[in-house]
């Protein structure tokens, strides 16, 4: 049975709900359907729309906001908070490692051709230095809860992870319909985001910078599904939002087209894949990035956030190491645990996965977005079959773990209040340390039974509510 984060299993509310459990039960039924047609009102207003892909309305849609926040207690987040900064500031140490001496290699600690085979490795970075060894300057962080004080991370995202627009909307949604709500919560505040961000991006600037660096936002264009976060953050730091086309290189410096001539760039907050951000360099069909950017990056002209080949530590086959990594590089044991994860080219654990299909979760290492993969519990005969070929056939492109239980949170459906499954992707900044926000994105799955809880695949957000104070 899963946790459910309001309630108690003998049916009492949690502390942490017990004001709002209050507030709710004086308000009239129809209060939340009203607020719920005033925020899809305004998220149209405002263009808030993503993807889904396979929708048979279409493939943008407004995003899902369901109106009741997922609250959190202090405690519990101090320990996400310190295990996800924890988690970062080791997958930063890997990557600058694994760009240079190679320690953990060497060591044993990870196998050499888990790193090198992967198709996210860079050797274009081998040796490269960046400013003050920051790899990963935003990184999302997805965790699950399945009890009390059981908390896992389902995956890293450190390549441009999405959604903290959302996190931001999302609470600006909610002081605006329930203001009454924040007079009764202390609840911690997220603002202040674009600013950190801001500042750290400013902090990396090259050394050859001089007065207050440039900073831009890099979008591949209108037609991204994440094209609304790339201009609302532009937006909120107050930076230009850049395409490749008005970006050029000269002598290993990298300038922006504007109407006064040229302009020195000193910093991209890129949202653009590796492949896509040299022609000279990566995918030579590319027309979304620069010519000669790796040239300038690798000479120190410009600062990538977050850096060229980040991706191999995010990757599936990558996370299995991450507590070694903690333990190698900061010599402390984790504080967030993994989900336990089979690798399938092993014969053995190939072996055990294949014969339990039906229960588990199995996941392409380079997948995203809820996509390339099988969750067993909710799948036809068909659909396992299918997807044990698929395995057979490279089986090095696949892990397998557990069908966790996620929590659950109430939830606005249809029928009223009833309680859905959530996850959470705390965004972790790197600066001269690992710092965060309180709060974070709550994906929740708002089909009855789903733990799919992607945008991508249908589900929605809610607002996270981090209290400054722990109630009795």
């Amino acid at each position: 049975m899963a946790f459910d984060e309001m309630k108690s299993a003998d049916g009492g509310v949690r502390p942490a709900f017990r004001t709002y459990e209050d507030w709710l039960l004086s308000m009239p039924p129809d209060l939340l359907p009203r607020k719920n047609e005033q925020a899809d009102a305004l998220f149209r207003r405002l263009g808030i729309t993503f993807a889904v892909y396979g929708d048979q309305e279409g493939t943008e849609r407004l995003i899902p906001f369901d109106p009741i926040p997922r609250i959190l207690a202090a405690r519990e987040w101090k320990r996400l908070s310190d295990g996800c900064c924890q988690r970062v500031r080791a997958l930063n140490a890997f990557l600058k490692d694994l760009y240079h001496d190679q320690d953990i290699i060497k060591a044993g600690v990870i196998p050499a051709e888990r790193v090198f085979g992967n198709g996210l490795y860079r050797p274009e970075m081998k040796g490269l230095k960046v400013a003050r060894d920051v790899y990963i300057h935003i990184a999302g962080i997805d965790v699950v809860r399945t009890g009390e004080d059981e908390f896992f991370v389902l995956e890293d995202n450190l390549r441009s992870p999405s959604g903290v627009s959302y996190m931001l909307e999302n609470r600006a949604m909610m002081m605006r319909l329930f203001p009454d709500l924040f007079t009764r919560y202390s609840v911690a505040a997220v603002d202040s985001y674009p600013d950190q961000l801001l500042r750290n991006l400013r902090a990396v600037a090259p050394v050859a910078c001089t007065g207050e660096p440039t900073v831009v936002v890099m979008t591949p264009g209108y037609y991204n599904s994440a094209y609304f976060e790339h201009a609302f953050l532009s937006e909120q730091m107050g930076v230009e939002l850049v395409e490749g086309r008005d970006l050029f290189v000269e002598d290993k410096r990298v300038y922006m087209r504007t109407t006064q001539g040229p302009k020195r760039v000193d910093v991209i907050y890129r949202r653009i894949d590796d492949d896509y951000l040299d022609p000279d360099a990566f995918n030579p069909s590319s027309t979304l990035g620069v010519r000669g950017l790796l040239e300038a990056y690798r000479a120190g002209g410009v600062t990538l956030a977050n850096a060229i080949g980040t991706g191999v530590a995010d990757d599936k086959a990558t996370y299995i190491h991450v507590p070694d990594m903690v333990r190698f590089y900061l010599g402390e044991e984790p504080i967030l645990s993994n989900v336990p994860t089979w690798r399938l080219e092993l014969e053995d654990e190939r072996q055990y996965v294949l014969e339990r299909l039906p229960e588990l979760v199995v996941k392409e290492v380079q997948g995203a977005g809820g996509y390339g993969m099988l969750v067993g519990p909710t799948s036809t005969k068909a659909e396992i079959e299918a997807f044990r070929a698929r395995i057979l056939a490279n089986p090095a492109n696949y892990i397998a773990q557990p069908t966790l239980s996620l929590s659950t949170v109430p939830t606005l459906v249809d029928k009223g209040i009833a309680p859905r499954h959530v996850d959470l992707r705390p965004y972790v900044l790197m600066g001269d340390t690992a710092t965060l926000v309180p709060g974070g994105l709550t994906r929740v799955a708002l089909r009855e039974g789903s733990l799919v809880v992607n945008s991508s695949q249908g589900g929605g957000t809610k607002d996270t509510w981090v209290l400054e104070n722990d109630p009795c």
